[in-house]
């Protein structure tokens, strides 16, 4: 009796589904229509950076919203998440995160959680995140939610996002998904040196801007138009 061996060589599996093989049943749903976000709104309006497509391919936006507005979870524009609030349009979320420069490891702090899709792209990223979410509701049904979905490296305050987060700064990178008519003082001092925060600026009409710290000096560029929920707290009194 004869035998007939093959030598077969081992499979490599891209980083995405290696990343897949431990995620909840969530990661596996929709997965169409995220690619179909990626493709026909990130990549054409200048989304670019490989590592910040590959996370929103992952993060299951639907897991993040509401039962009656999952339909609509991979739409290019916002979404009510309750409280007044919603969850941002994933073309800006994009933005803003691709303007950060994530690498594994930085610090990076969010004002603003609501529904924590940001913190969860963030994540993906290799970012150590750090969440600040006024309305206590909305920062307990985001925790629950990330936590089901094993977003595990994500730190949660209930405050007012003017104050930051003085205790665990200095920070890589600051996000806003709130709207401040100025910027809060109390964040540009939590900014490392040599980093940026990246916010929408205004009440009517708002912009959203880019500011990288240098020393006493600050280089501001202009991201364009942005329509935002207004930051509510200490900024607005």
């Amino acid at each position: 009796m004869s035998f007939l061996f093959i030598r077969l060589n081992p499979i490599k599996l891209s980083p995405i589904f290696e990343k897949y093989m431990s995620k909840p049943s969530k990661f596996f749903e929709r997965q169409e229509e995220r690619d179909a976000l990626v493709n026909e709104y990130l990549i054409p309006n200048g989304i670019h950076d490989p590592k910040v497509i590959d996370a929103f391919r992952i993060v299951p936006r639907h897991a993040l919203v509401g039962t009656k507005a999952q339909d609509e979870a991979y739409q290019d524009y916002p979404l009510s998440i309750g409280l007044q609030q919603t969850i941002s349009q994933p073309l800006v979320v994009a933005k803003m995160t691709q303007g950060l420069g994530i690498e594994k490891g930085m610090k990076i702090l969010e004002i603003g959680t609501g529904s924590g899709y940001q913190a969860a792209i963030l994540q993906e990223l290799g970012a150590e995140v750090y969440t600040v979410e006024i309305l206590a509701l909305l920062s307990f049904q985001a925790q629950k939610n990330l936590q089901l979905l094993g977003y595990t490296n994500i730190h949660f305050h209930i405050g007012d996002g003017y104050y930051g987060w003085p205790s665990m700064a200095p920070f890589d990178g600051i996000l806003l998904t709130a709207a401040p008519d100025q910027i809060p003082k109390p964040l540009i001092q939590q900014l490392r040196n040599n980093r940026k925060l990246i916010l929408p600026l205004g009440k009517e009409t708002q912009q959203l801007m880019e500011v990288r710290k240098e020393g006493d000096n600050f280089h501001w560029d202009n991201l364009g138009p942005v329509s935002f929920v207004g930051m509510v707290g200490r900024v607005d009194s």
